[in-house]
């Protein structure tokens, strides 16, 4: 690796550390430490709500697809930015409306502190093997930029990213993930895909080159292109680090405008990478694996400097996921089940130090993790199986049904985790016929449970959390 690649990465960790300290001096109070105040306008928002979707599986991943399946290697990124656009399109308005800090805070006002509690464990526990990937994946650029060895520099990425969005929270997060959006941009728009079909010809080459399947939008299959859509879209819709960046806009319209446009920049995103890695065909025909097809066609076509700049966009990628898993994971954590259930009366300014230490701790957490197990993949969709499968009808149904009662609502969340797990158990880890089951046992166990243990004033899932917000 060149020595000006090299000086390209660490300057942008500088860089990063820098924003990180700058933004500590805004997070005052504990919604500045975990929502930035309420208070990013559309630019910002946008940014920082596209940075914390697109991590380094959706980069390298794309890329991977792409050179296997050709354009229909976006469907993965597609189905995210899927979700995101629903949340903004059909959700945005109840939940911003709600006040509500967690996913899990407004599921325990809609139905009961025992959903809350069990809604805020699966919730973390997802958000944590979130940022256990990302985490590693970290440590593999760096690994491959600086030469040390895997778990110095799984320490040293997880470690900045940790430092930074302990000091300032969310204000800190935001301030690195709109450095982190830039560069992503800058690195994959700008420079790795013209670069990428520069090198092999154009689009005509392509076009003349390669199978007329790697023009076919189905190719990876119908089956595939499902599973996408039930871990990530329905996933998107009821996952907390997405709910807490929703959160820090400054109005609904903001909130409701920018989920939508990041949607839309998740299809040109997933789009790019498919192109960048149906160019990979043609430069490495026979390449072993195609995990690596991202890092070989950087190393192969860019000049250094611009390779120091794609590999910088990389980590960007990565750690405004982590940053933004990290504080969700934490947040669930300290706001939902300490504060709810052992310090009920601390005071704002000692939350905010209980929130840094609970982010230093999942931090540690999925460090060590990472270093330990260094294959997260398997765990992360079990708790996507699980996020999808069992949180997504209590919220959907809690907002539009309303004799949706709370006894249902935590015994559907129960239910349906359990019949996740047993079914991926006995299918394997791969099966999407669990999140099928899941929500059908969701379903089933809402339904039945409200006509069993009805409510003696039904409301509107809206309503429902208005007159609980009033008497709050």
């Amino acid at each position: 690796m060149n020595a000006l690649d090299t000086g390209v990465l660490l300057c942008y960790f500088l860089v990063l550390i820098v924003a990180g300290i700058l933004g500590a001096k805004r997070a005052k109070t504990a919604e500045d430490f975990a929502l930035a105040g309420r208070n990013l306008g559309l630019f910002v928002y946008l940014g920082c709500l596209s940075a914390v979707i697109l991590g380094g599986a959706s980069t390298i991943g794309t890329a991977k697809l792409g050179y296997q399946f050709g354009i229909s290697g976006m469907w993965f990124v597609f189905m995210i930015g899927l979700g995101i656009a629903v949340l903004g399109l059909f959700f945005t308005n109840q939940i911003y409306g709600a006040n509500v800090t967690t996913i899990s805070e407004l599921l325990g006002r809609r139905y009961n502190q025992e959903t809350r509690l069990i809604s805020a464990l699966v919730a973390a526990i997802y958000t944590l093997m979130v940022s256990v990937t990302q985490v590693i994946g970290m440590g593999t650029i760096i690994h491959a930029v600086l030469g040390w060895s895997m778990t110095v520099s799984m320490l040293v990425g997880g470690g900045i990213v940790l430092f930074y969005t302990i000091l300032g929270g969310m204000w800190s997060v935001t301030m690195t993930d709109i450095i982190q959006f830039i560069v992503m941009t800058v690195g994959i728009f700008f420079v790795m895909l013209p670069m990428s079909l520069s090198h092999v010809g154009g689009w005509e080459s392509l076009l003349e080159r390669l199978p007329a399947s790697h023009f076919d939008l189905t190719s990876m299959g119908w089956a595939n292109i499902f599973q996408y859509f039930l871990l990530y879209t329905l996933g998107m819709v009821v996952s907390q680090d997405i709910w807490q960046r929703v959160f820090t806009a400054r109005t609904t319209k903001i909130a409701r405008s920018g989920a939508v446009y990041a949607g839309l920049y998740s299809v040109a995103y997933a789009l790019a990478l498919s192109v960048i890695g149906m160019c990979g065909v043609i430069v490495f025909p026979n390449i072993n694996d195609p995990q690596n097809v991202f890092a070989s066609m950087s190393l192969e076509i860019l000049p250094h400097g611009l390779l120091g700049l794609i590999l910088a966009s990389v980590c960007s990628a990565l750690m405004s996921t982590a940053s933004g898993t990290l504080l969700a994971s934490s947040t669930l954590l300290s706001y939902d089940i300490l504060k709810q259930y052992w310090l009920k009366n601390i005071s704002d300014q000692k939350f905010v130090l209980l929130s840094r230490m609970m982010t230093l701790a999942i931090g540690a957490v999925a460090i060590t993790f990472a270093v330990w197990i260094q294959d997260v993949l398997v765990a992360l969709d079990v708790a996507y199986a699980i996020l999808s499968g069992a949180i997504f009808v209590p919220v959907v149904l809690g907002f539009f049904w309303k004799r949706a009662t709370e006894k249902a609502g935590f015994y559907s969340i129960v239910i349906s985790s359990l019949v996740v797990l047993i079914g991926l158990a006995v299918e394997g880890l791969s099966s999407t016929n669990p999140i099928m089951y899941g929500i059908g046992a969701s379903i089933i166990s809402i339904v039945v449970f409200s006509y069993l243990f009805p409510s003696s004033n039904l409301k509107s899932g809206n309503e429902a959390l208005e007159d609980r917000q009033n008497a709050l």
